[in-house]
């Protein structure tokens, strides 16, 4: 009998703990779900949104993503806090370096998925996240990268020229409501990558509440395109349920009507 996947819905999968190791010697907590009983298809590296306004590993488009694709879309998805970053998994060492430092933690990610030979590594930036993948994600091993929500506040025209210069695939999913930046803005901004696809997702808002299976269509369509989308919104066979409680406060309330600063002048 099939029974309804909803938002703490945990599908069939391997998942576990893992550490990154930085370049300059800090410890980063994540985890890594795979398929159950095959080989992924392609890998997706989260970067989490904002870690001073809420973001984590665990906000929720990148839970959902964990708790499902290894199974519907045969991806393995590596989540992890950036430096200073806290959730239920843990702790990273370290402090919120304004997305200076966490370049290194963008290398350690790439450098563990290298490590553990998984195939066909996208970067799936959100918000914050989408500054570290245009910043620091354009590395030989990185297949492409899908933005959600992203501001640019940190990315600069060189970090896109880069972009531009590989030809590597890029996809903008931008909500009609953003409260930085709107999908006509968006199209004038990433006219400097030819190849970059912009998507403007009507009725959205930057945090995508309500709108996170739409994204994962998006992502499944592009890293592994022979999976039909939709993707289902039922499961026959076992399934947990996880306590979404714990990250309530950090998804929607962490983040409504506060500013969100932009890079330390230099």
């Amino acid at each position: 009998m099939s029974t309804p996947i909803r938002a703490a819905s945990i599908l069939p999968g391997r998942r576990e703990d893992i550490e990154l190791h930085t370049a300059d010697g800090l410890r980063l907590v994540g985890e890594l779900a795979r398929p159950l009983d095959r080989d992924p298809v392609g890998t997706l590296i989260c970067l989490h949104p904002l870690p001073t306004h809420g973001g984590m590993m665990d906000s929720h488009v990148y839970r959902k993503a964990a708790w499902r694709l290894p199974a519907l879309a045969d991806l393995a998805v590596l989540r992890f806090n950036t430096r200073g970053t806290s959730s239920v998994r843990g702790t990273s060492e370290g402090e919120f370096d304004n997305g200076v430092g966490e370049r290194f933690d963008v290398a350690a990610a790439i450098e563990y998925a290298e490590f553990a030979e998984l195939p066909n590594l996208w970067l799936l930036g959100w918000s914050f996240g989408t500054d570290l993948a245009l910043r620091y994600g354009c590395d030989p091993a990185i297949a492409g990268a899908i933005l959600l929500s992203p501001p640019l506040r940190y990315s600069t025209s060189d970090d896109l020229a880069v972009w531009a210069e590989t030809g590597k695939p890029l996809t903008a999913l931008v909500p009609e409501f953003d409260d930085y930046l709107r999908p006509e803005e968006a199209r004038q901004r990433f006219a400097a990558i030819p190849q970059a696809e912009v998507i403007g997702v009507p009725g959205a808002k930057h945090l995508w509440v309500g709108y996170a299976e739409t994204v994962l269509d998006e992502v499944v369509r592009r890293v592994n395109p022979s999976v039909p989308v939709p993707l289902p919104t039922t499961w026959d066979g076992p399934m947990e349920t996880g306590d979404s409680s714990a990250y309530a406060d950090r998804t929607v309330a962490a983040f409504a009507d506060r500013p969100v600063p932009g890079p330390a002048a230099e």
